[in-house]
């Protein structure tokens, strides 16, 4: 059994649904827990964590406020030593075509999952890096990943905190630091209305909390999207193909009647980093491309 005693955790959202789900079962996992919910239900949480023979806070810092975000943190370390444990759950929905998408609901979107997730990681950042121990877990989603009519804002959101766990779990690796995402499937107040009762009555966000507790571990892994939902547990990839280099004349046209083998995955890989890209195609033009005149 994964033991977190002595490990101390802030799981944001987590007043109900998902973020309640992963604060209990961190708790019972012996971590101690700050219960975050600007919306409220964190203190009910908390106390039942405490009933429970944990130990655990309740709060309701809104992280789209950087100021207060660090002096919760600031507490936290006071009152327990230090954040070894960051679960980025909040989050908030305005659903709506693209086309009749307002812009401020856009940026509301972007606020809570996008700047709310990155006000946290920086909260915890230098005190990570100096203890040399750390579990960032961002909240995407396979809207992001995959798509999903309506949420190109929510989507947005979603995959840019792929970019920033892919970033960041590179520059905390030497500190220590495993930085991951993950995409859950759950029942919850965002999915209200969506799917049938019966489909939702299988996505019970207890089915996902064993997720974070994995990514919370010793030997938690780092940079990797896990998807969840069900009680099924799935590793999403990004990954870049071996791809051609076209000889013929017109280029732009041989990209087009090669589609196949460029979108061939038989041989892709995963690049450690982004010059990866860059120096897989430079090996492979080799000497066949010549700087481009003028």
């Amino acid at each position: 059994m994964i033991d977190l005693a002595g490990r101390t955790a802030i799981v944001t959202g987590a007043g109900g649904g998902l973020g309640r789900a992963h604060a209990l079962a961190l708790a019972a996992h012996g971590a101690r827990v700050v219960v975050n919910d600007v919306g409220g239900g964190a203190s009910a949480v908390a106390e039942q964590i405490v009933s429970q023979g944990g130990a655990a806070v309740g709060d309701d810092t809104d992280i789209t406020d950087f100021a207060a975000v660090r002096a919760l943190v600031d507490e936290a370390e006071q009152q327990w030593g230090g954040v070894d444990i960051l679960v980025n759950n909040a989050g908030i929905l305005r659903d709506r075509s693209f086309a009749k998408m307002e812009l401020n609901d856009f940026r509301a979107v972007i606020e809570v999952h996008l700047m709310g997730s990155v006000h946290c990681a920086k909260a915890v950042w230098d005190g990570m890096r100096e203890r040399r121990h750390g579990r960032i877990v961002f909240t995407t989603s396979s809207s992001g990943l995959f798509g999903n009519f309506g949420q190109a804002n929510y989507a947005a959101a979603k995959m840019a905190l792929v970019g920033l766990m892919q970033t960041l779990r590179i520059e905390g690796e030497k500190y220590g630091i495993r930085v991951n995402c993950l995409s859950p499937s759950a029942a919850t107040r965002m999915t209200d209305g969506l799917y049938s009762e019966r489909e939702l009555s299988k996505l019970d966000p207890r089915l996902v909390a064993p997720a974070v507790v994995a990514l919370s571990a010793h030997d938690a892994p780092n940079g990797t999207i896990l998807c969840a939902g069900a009680g099924s547990f799935e590793s999403a990839q990004i990954l870049l193909t071996e791809g051609i280099v076209p000889d013929e004349d017109d280029v732009a046209g041989g990209i087009l009647s090669r589609w196949v083998e460029i979108d061939d995955r038989l041989r892709a890989f995963r690049p450690a980093h982004g010059p990866d890209q860059f120096g897989h195609e430079i090996a492979r033009a080799g000497s066949r491309l010549e700087p481009l005149a003028g």
